[in-house]
């Protein structure tokens, strides 16, 4: 079913008048007062979570977790990011989804049907500070960010996630397996317009490209996922 998210998001139709036909993936993002996760942090954690969701066991059955998918794969994919922190944060880990460190990616669902511990959160807030560069692993895929564009904690994770999610749809399955067993290592960089072309032009790369419904451009290129080099 992954392999479905490749479709040009344009031959995807919703109608606004009809909230059942707005999918989306719910990412929640845990933002104590007090130490919080850095930015990049966060945009790995997000982006192994929103896969993580995508190719659970429970993606191959018969059922909610297959279904929620589905609908969502056939519309426009939207993600929206929130913002929580003690009880909140605690509550909504009862919700079908995946948390890996600072960030539960949720089943998606339509836009009316989302559960009320979630749809409480608030979604602007999410910034938090950047911090230091941390050190690349070359055996793992690294996801680029257009940083010209300037998007928000929210908004950037949202797009690694949909990178990590094309990525894994461009893998062979064994490959996609195998990234799975690794708990899909991989690192995220935030980098100037001419590093960011460099990387899209990298063999294999996988960019992604925006759809426009927030803060940028429809058409812009925001991430772009580049496999472990050698």
């Amino acid at each position: 079913m992954l392999a479905e998210t490749r479709t040009d998001y344009r031959q995807r139709t919703e109608d606004p008048d009809d909230p059942s036909t707005v999918q989306a993936m719910q990412l929640v993002i845990h933002l104590p007062k007090v130490d919080p996760p850095s930015r990049n942090q966060v945009l790995v954690d997000a982006a192994k979570a929103t896969v993580a969701v995508c190719l659970d066991p429970r993606a191959g059955e018969l059922g909610f977790w297959r279904d929620g998918l589905g609908r969502w794969y056939d519309h426009r994919i939207r993600k929206v990011a929130r913002r929580a922190r003690g009880k909140a944060w605690d509550d909504v880990q009862a919700l079908p989804g995946v948390t890996v460190g600072s960030v539960r990616a949720f089943v998606p669902s339509s836009v009316a049907e989302v559960p009320h511990a979630i749809s409480k959160l608030q979604i602007k807030g999410t910034d938090v500070e950047q911090s230091e560069l941390l050190l690349v692993d070359a055996n793992v895929p690294t996801i680029y960010i257009n940083s010209t564009l300037h998007m928000s904690l929210g908004k950037a994770a949202a797009q690694v996630g949909h990178a990590a999610m094309l990525y894994a749809a461009a893998l062979p399955l064994n490959s996609a397996h195998a990234w799975a067993e690794q708990g899909f290592a991989l690192n995220v960089r935030e980098v100037d317009g001419v590093e960011f072309s460099q990387a899209c032009n990298t063999p294999g790369a996988v960019p992604v490209q925006d759809a426009g419904f927030t803060e940028v451009a429809p058409g812009s290129t925001t991430v772009v996922a580049v496999p472990p080099a050698g």
